[in-house]
């Protein structure tokens, strides 16, 4: 089975990520398991746009994280082109949060309730126009977070960015005052989709145990930043 890679995201533990894509002929959101080391995905030229081919099987998984399927002998084919990387989030987008995970969440929620799980765990939604900002996270230099409003009207504030190339942006330029510049090339393009993910339940400190909302890829149209992505 082929798929294109759609999502490409870090775990704290920084020898290994996760990556998740969409069959183009079915338009099914695939995520290979088991998490694959860092260095495979490396020599494997693994970039969101990438082509893969592997041999997928569905494996026991509970919602919301019904895209797991156990994946082997995935191989490179190459990159997509741009349009037909924008088609596959125009054919898995939602018009809202709400929509997408099929839910109702209270203002300032960031979290869906562990006994409430969606049947699914990862939604595309475009935000054109372009109300999303990049922040940085007052309480950790170099870290960065996501304020959008979907086109529902809903807000959603100091989201984790999972999105590995955005991370390995902020590592790059943590001492540099590069968020500016960062927001100015978002809104100045024509169109922006984001890959809002849902984290593995986990308990906060305050109690609140659940799926958190966390935005697993942004990507922009007609242009996108160099410095984030090799290709797409």
């Amino acid at each position: 089975m082929k798929m294109i890679i759609t999502d490409l995201t870090r775990f704290d533990n920084q020898e290994i990520v996760c990556i998740a894509g969409v069959n183009p002929e079915t338009n099914e959101c695939i995520r290979p398991m088991p998490y694959i080391p860092k260095l495979s995905c490396q020599k494997l030229d693994i970039l969101p746009g990438a082509i893969i081919q592997g041999d997928f099987s569905s494996c026991q998984c509970n919602a919301p994280h019904t895209e797991d399927q156990t994946g082997a002998n995935l191989k490179f084919l190459g990159p997509c082109n741009s349009e037909e990387f924008k088609s596959i989030l125009q054919n898995t987008s939602s018009a809202s949060v709400a929509e997408g995970f099929g839910i109702t969440l209270r203002l300032g929620d960031k979290h869906i309730p562990h006994d409430t799980p969606p049947s699914k765990s990862i939604i595309t939604l475009p935000l054109s126009p372009i109300h999303l900002d990049i922040v940085e996270d007052s309480y950790k230099l170099g870290k960065l977070r996501v304020n959008f409003t979907d086109r529902a009207g809903a807000t959603f504030r100091y989201l984790s960015i999972t999105d590995l190339g955005f991370f390995e942006y902020a590592e790059r330029y943590a001492d540099e005052n590069k968020i500016d510049e960062l927001n100015e090339f978002i809104h100045s393009q024509e169109e922006l989709y984001i890959r809002l993910g849902l984290s593995r339940c986990y308990q906060s400190p305050d109690g609140r145990n659940g799926f958190w909302l966390q935005v697993n890829g942004i990507y922009t149209f007609p242009l996108y930043s160099k410095e984030i992505r090799c290709y797409l």
